[in-house]
């Protein structure tokens, strides 16, 4: 356990810790009073979990004075139990739980199947049914608004059925996890699914704990010479919307949407309602990056190509982020919007904090785009 000496059992469960969302949302969940919280980590995990929830528990403060401890347990979703009933005493871990926030699943564009299955898909089902034997009061899942695949129009947060392909084995892996959900939704179980857009570094700092996505493009960029730089434009490009968020809007959302009895059994997309099309954003991006860019036309394929090609000589471009050039969905997100009307919790524009993505990406060349599984 850590933080301050506490007689009452953790009230509240948190999957994706020391997570970069995860992390973000553990603090604000603190500060409101709520817990103490025990956190699913993963063994390999464990320093880094320890570091963050000290740091964490000491900036908290909480309404109550014993609230802000913070239970480190040793699990894994993709096991039955979560992974906790093999020691003496396990099952009686969770027993005062009655409030779950689910973050955990493999963020990678890239991810084999079987993994994306075994965590997303089969660790969701393990966490549902860890809520149901426990009888909560509240869930809360973190989805993703790719549950659309390539769905051909403006895809709300009542849309999730609709016979869509998809892009990777990611977005796939989501959408059955998030039905699912509202499978269990649908026979009682109090839930509320948040589905951010692509989320990125803080807005006010810039700060991000991998460059990954978006960040493939500003790779490319800083790779080549400020006075002329080149990037890709595949056939649809110039239609296409590219909705990121970042951190703190995402974070500021789930804690405030989460407090609230009115928003039990909804789904809200935390999305940009106004987003960049794909050129307005490798402008903008360019521009936060100093750099004269030309966009090449090409088809998708030798776009791939070549992402593959540049990745193989030390520019790391994931391919897959190409099909995001031509992605033929729009998401739109009135009833969050509504909801959170009255909390000045709202999307910047992406053209007011991208310097600041750019300056903590070159301050830290060295993160990686590895997925925390």
């Amino acid at each position: 356990m850590i933080g301050r000496s506490s007689s009452r059992p953790p009230t509240v469960l948190f999957t994706g810790f020391p997570g970069f969302l995860g992390s973000a949302l553990l603090r604000e969940v603190l500060e409101r009073g709520d817990g103490p919280v025990a956190c699913l980590i993963q063994p390999q995990y464990r320093d880094l979990a320890e570091k963050r929830a000290r740091e964490i528990v000491s900036e908290a403060e909480p309404d109550s004075g014993d609230e802000a401890a913070v239970h480190l347990y040793e699990g894994d979703i993709t096991e039955p139990d979560l992974g906790l009933g093999s020691a003496p005493g396990d099952s009686d871990l969770l027993a005062g739980v009655e409030e779950v926030y689910h973050l955990a699943a493999v963020y990678d564009l890239s991810v084999d199947a079987d993994l994306a299955a075994a965590v997303n898909v089969r660790g969701t089902e393990h966490v549902l049914d860890a809520a149901e034997r426990l009888g909560v009061d509240r869930l809360h899942y973190v989805s993703t608004c790719y549950v659309s695949g390539r769905y051909d129009g403006t895809f709300t947060a009542d849309h999730l059925r609709e016979g869509q392909s998809f892009n990777n084995h990611y977005e796939a892996t989501k959408y059955r996890a998030e039905v699912a959900v509202r499978e269990r939704m649908a026979d009682g179980l109090p839930a509320t699914i948040y589905r951010p857009a692509i989320a990125v570094g803080d807005s006010r700092t810039g700060e991000t704990d991998k460059l990954d996505g978006p960040y493939n493009l500003l790779r490319l960029l800083l790779a080549q010479p400020a006075r002329l730089a080149f990037a890709f434009s595949i056939p649809g490009a110039a239609e296409t919307e590219l909705n990121v968020v970042p951190r703190d809007y995402v974070v500021d959302a789930v804690a405030e949407l989460s407090g609230r009895p009115d928003t039990v059994g909804e789904t809200y997309q935390l999305c940009d309602p106004d987003p960049p099309t794909v050129p307005e954003f490798v402008a903008a991006l360019s521009d936060a990056a100093d750099r004269r860019t030309v966009t090449v036309p090409t088809t998708k394929r030798i776009a791939k190509a070549a992402a593959r090609l540049l990745s193989a000589a030390s520019v790391e471009v994931e391919a897959a982020t190409i099909d995001y050039f031509d992605h033929p969905t729009r998401y739109r997100c009135a009833n969050a919007t509504a909801a959170l009307a009255e909390t000045g919790i709202e999307v910047p524009a992406f053209e007011s904090y991208v310097d600041r993505l750019v300056a903590f990406a070159r301050e830290n060349p060295d993160l990686g785009d590895e997925p925390m599984t």
